[in-house]
C-alpha cells in the first residue's frame, strides 16, 4: 500500500481550496503580513496558491507560477514575517479538523521554500 500524500491527508483538492481561502483571510488581516500583498491581486494570488500547494503537497500538478524565488524576489520577505505565514497556515489547518501530525508534515512542506522566500534574516 502506497503512503498518501498530505494532499489526501488533507481531503484533496476542495480542502485544500477552502483552506486557501481562510488562510489568506487571517493573512489580510495580520497588519504584521498583510502589506506584503498591498499590490497583489488577491484573486488570482489564491488561485496559484491553491495550485501550488496542491502540487507541494503532492497533488496534481497544475502550478504554472514563477518559481518562489523569482514570486518573491524583493518584497523584503523577514524571517518573523514567514514564520507568522506558516503559523497562519497552521492554525487554518486546526480550525479545518486537520490532525497535528499533518500539520506538522504541511509545515515541513511550507519550510522547503523558506530560503527562496526570506530576504532578510
Amino acid at each position: 500500500m502506497q503512503n498518501k500524500t498530505v494532499f489526501d491527508k488533507l481531503g484533496g483538492q476542495a480542502n485544500i481550496d477552502a483552506a486557501v481561502v481562510k488562510f489568506y483571510e487571517k493573512v489580510l488581516s495580520d497588519p504584521s503580513v498583510s502589506h506584503y500583498f498591498k499590490n497583489t491581486d488577491m484573486k488570482k494570488q489564491t488561485e496559484n496558491q491553491q495550485k501550488f500547494l496542491t502540487m507541494a503537497f503532492g497533488g496534481p500538478n497544475n502550478y504554472k507560477g514563477r518559481d518562489m524565488k523569482a514570486g518573491h524576489a524583493g518584497l523584503g520577505i523577514t524571517t518573523v514575517a514567514f514564520n507568522t505565514i506558516v503559523k497562519h497556515l497552521g492554525d487554518t489547518l486546526k480550525e479545518m479538523g486537520v490532525p497535528a501530525d499533518v500539520i506538522a508534515e504541511a509545515a515541513a512542506v511550507a519550510e522547503t521554500t523558506r530560503a527562496d522566500i526570506v530576504e532578510i534574516k
